[in-house]
């Protein structure tokens, strides 16, 4: 049994989002919870939503007991690119990419 949940289409890149995955990749919930509120990076903000959205799912919609849940995987692909343009010297463009990310967190029990 495991309970998932969804981060799509987050405007930070998916490099800035698996550096901090990688802190609570096979971490117990309330661990994981208390590593990412305490972690100073931009992607810990909408990962704590995440990580209590999978915890809300895994309690209501699976009837987990939610002391015993862990992070058993977590992951992120890259989203659409927004492209933009910086002017620049002489005239010239520059491509700006704004990169988004598509990130899944899935809790299971432990055994």
């Amino acid at each position: 049994m495991e309970a998932r949940a969804y981060l799509r289409y987050a405007r930070i890149s998916p490099r800035k989002v698996s550096i901090v995955l990688d802190l609570i990749r096979n971490k117990p919930a309330d661990v994981a919870m208390a590593i990412l509120k305490n972690t100073p990076k931009a992607a810990s903000e909408s990962l704590v939503k995440l990580l209590k959205s999978a915890m809300a799912n895994a309690e209501n919609n699976h009837n987990m007991d939610v002391s015993r849940l862990y992070v058993a995987e977590c992951f992120v692909s890259p989203g659409p690119i927004l492209k933009r343009i910086r002017p620049r010297a002489q005239g010239r463009a520059f491509r700006i990419e704004k990169r988004t990310s598509h990130v899944t967190l899935v809790l299971k029990e432990k055994e």
